[in-house]
């Protein structure tokens, strides 16, 4: 992993032009012994182009066996070390969605999520509810909570996500979490992490208490569920590292959180894939690197649903044509984590990725898949080097030493 001193010191500005094309969750699991996964099932004809054409391999979002979370991953797909920086889920949500968050705030990421009579949890997401009720039941716990000693916002995110911020002095974002990540179990209480942090986590639990009482006659989502408590960091701008003018392309507000947090530009990028890349090519003039994410890989994955993922990943590949009509320097394609829909999660398995550039020497990659990509010469490799590398390609970085 290049230190960004390093990197600082080997930048030179050009014209060229890098995509990183982010399909959340891409790695995945064959169904079947012996079958394919995801990807490897997608007819992918412009991916396969390119990783024939270019190079490939697989990366480690964090190390060998760590299951990611899409913040850290996406850090290191942006070449911060994600153990070294780390970010709060809260925050990038609250991000996302322009909260306006000051140094006296603690926000965390919250799900309506689904309750029975017994207490426990029958769907993590209620479904996946449609934003505009989310909007109605945020409204709803933002008029009705009271918390004496701090300010409460409640501000819809998207489905079934919103964003909760607490407003007050000392507050510590050192507390565990309520999901209890599996169905058939009560939500958890919040429990402080360090001694300092037990006020916060009376005044959180006060507040899912409050939200239970006032959305038990809602239905599907009659509970909440939290995690990610965290405050606004401070973050080395891509700009200063790597001389870049960025630009982010997500449709999800966490995603655009995180790359406003690290520099980038966050355009409007709609709702369907078409918009994001309306939206690519709308900003085309005006950026040097462009992050372009697609989401509902993952939340297919998620969901268990094997051929809605493989239909989202051969959409993608039907837009490819889009953007090389672009004529980009560099085209990085991969995911930032994988979550196979056998497993409804994200898990710890090395991520596909391809680089296409006219600087690449070819490898023996004929494809874009999971085994294709074990034949790449970027083997098996961290997930902070992809920006150097992309930089390399980009002709960005000058030669080190004499």
């Amino acid at each position: 992993m290049a230190e960004f001193a390093l990197i600082q010191d080997l930048v030179v500005k050009n014209a060229s032009k890098i995509v990183l094309l982010v399909m959340d969750g891409l790695g995945g699991l064959p169904k079947e012994p012996g079958g394919k996964t995801e990807l490897e099932e997608a007819r992918t004809p412009n991916m396969d182009r390119l990783a024939a054409e270019g190079i490939c391999g697989l990366h480690e979002p964090i190390g060998p066996g760590i299951t990611p979370g899409s913040g850290p991953s996406h850090l290191a797909l942006f070449g911060y070390d994600p153990i070294r920086y780390e970010i709060g889920r809260g925050v990038l949500e609250a991000v996302g969605i322009d909260f306006p968050l000051t140094p006296q705030d603690l926000a965390a990421r919250g799900n309506f999520c689904t309750i029975d009579a017994a207490g426990n949890v029958t769907d993590r997401r209620a479904g996946r509810i449609p934003t505009e009720l989310n909007a109605k039941l945020s409204a709803r716990l933002q008029a009705e909570v009271k918390i004496p000693g701090v300010q409460v916002f409640v501000s819809p995110v998207k489905e079934h996500r919103f964003v909760l911020v607490l407003r007050g002095e000392g507050l510590d974002p050192a507390l565990s979490e309520t999901d209890p990540q599996v169905v058939g179990k009560p939500p958890l209480p919040v429990h402080p992490l360090k001694p300092e942090a037990a006020r916060t986590a009376e005044l959180v639990n006060q507040f899912i208490e409050q939200a239970r009482r006032i959305l038990a006659d809602s239905h599907p989502a009659n509970m909440v569920l939290l995690r990610g408590f965290a405050k606004y960091p401070s973050l080395p701008q891509m700009g200063d590292i790597y001389g870049l003018r960025a630009a982010a392309i997500a449709a999800y507000p966490m995603y655009r959180g995180l790359a406003k947090l690290v520099g980038m530009t966050a355009l409007p990028a709609g709702s369907t894939l078409d918009d994001e890349f309306s939206a690519l090519e709308r900003g085309w003039a005006d950026y040097d690197f462009f992050y372009l994410h697609v989401k509902k890989t993952d939340s297919s994955g998620e969901d268990g649903n094997f051929e809605q993922k493989v239909h989202v990943i051969e959409e993608v590949d039907g837009l490819i044509p889009r953007l090389m009509a672009l004529k980009p320097d560099v085209v990085v394609i991969t995911g930032d984590h994988s979550t196979p829909a056998m497993l409804k999660g994200h898990s710890w398995h090395p991520v596909p990725l391809l680089l296409w550039a006219r600087t690449c020497r070819p490898d023996l990659a004929e494809s874009f898949g999971e085994r294709a990509c074990t034949k790449g010469s970027l083997g098996r490799f961290p997930a902070v080097d992809i920006m150097p590398l992309a930089l390399a390609h980009a002709l960005r970085l000058t030669k080190f030493g004499a």
